[in-house]
């Protein structure tokens, strides 16, 4: 059995390469999780070109795109997604139901003068498919299920699991006064929980910069309140702040372990294997 989890893109709000954000990355938003032969691709941000870059040495005609929501830095990659022009290729997309609908928000994404290619003039085998909150599905051999968070214009988590082993994708989330309910149930006993944190306490509340409240985002303190309610394996610390340097993702993440012993911070090229139960005890 294979679970693998690959980081391509662990920035928020904006990519922001450069010298004092290269250990960590810079692209936005995408995580690859390679269950068996299946692979499962957690939005679409600007770290969906080098994964597509990488399918194609690999040969991998086939892959399920799930979207937490369409904000740019979550959808900006997908025009630089070399294989989705490639008729070999079967692309599956999902996102949450809207007013819009996914192919609509994408289309309108690659549209002139914003882009040369229109979405319709894409060649691979696509296709699109509406979620809603609470909706239980398969992909390949992993279940999956999606949860509505708490984002401006809406956003969905998800969790993915197969053979024992369990991720959540909570990212785009502010959390409340209380620990989430809905997160604290779709998180329950996962292995990986891979959550929101771009601000700090200090940020968050506006003692430092302006106040974030109702901004969208979470912080470090809330996702370890988060991994402790829902007796995670373990906390991944993501959507980093654009302006968050090498240094300071890892001051945060120093933050979070004293909150949470089994936290870190998710860095671009990180990779991560689970394993069933039955290899866990041996």
């Amino acid at each position: 059995m294979t679970f693998h989890i690959q980081f391509w893109g662990v920035r928020g709000s904006i990519a922001s390469p450069g010298p004092d954000t290269a250990s960590v990355g810079g692209n936005t938003s995408c995580v690859e999780l390679r269950i068996d032969d299946t692979r499962i691709i957690l939005d679409a941000g600007t770290g969906l070109r080098r994964l597509g870059d990488s399918m194609l040495q690999a040969g991998v005609e086939e892959a399920h795109l799930l979207l937490s929501h369409y904000h740019w830095d979550h959808i900006q990659g997908l025009p630089f997604f070399v294989p989705a022009y490639l008729p070999s290729t079967q692309l599956t997309i999902y996102g949450a139901q809207g007013t819009a609908g996914v192919d609509k928000v994408l289309a309108h994404q690659m549209t002139s003068p914003v882009f040369p290619v229109r979405f319709d003039e894409l060649s691979s085998h696509l296709a699109t498919k509406e979620l809603r909150h609470g909706e239980r599905f398969r992909i390949g051999p992993a279940n999956v299920r999606a949860a509505k968070v708490n984002h401006p214009g809406g956003c969905m988590a998800y969790r993915i699991e197969h053979a024992g082993c369990s991720v959540v994708y909570a990212t785009d989330t502010e959390h409340y006064s209380c620990v989430d309910p809905t997160l604290v149930d779709l998180a329950e006993g996962a292995d990986l929980l891979i959550y929101d944190s771009q601000y700090t306490p200090e940020e968050y509340a506006g003692q430092v910069g302006p106040s974030k409240v109702g901004w969208g985002h979470s912080t470090f303190e809330a996702g370890a309140a988060l991994a402790k309610a829902a007796s995670v394996g373990e906390y991944l610390l993501f959507h980093h702040d654009p302006r968050r340097t090498d240094d300071g993702v890892a001051e945060i993440e120093a933050r979070a372990r004293q909150l949470f012993r089994r936290s870190r911070a998710a860095r671009e090229g990180m990779g991560i294997d689970l394993v069933s139960p039955s290899w866990k005890a041996a």
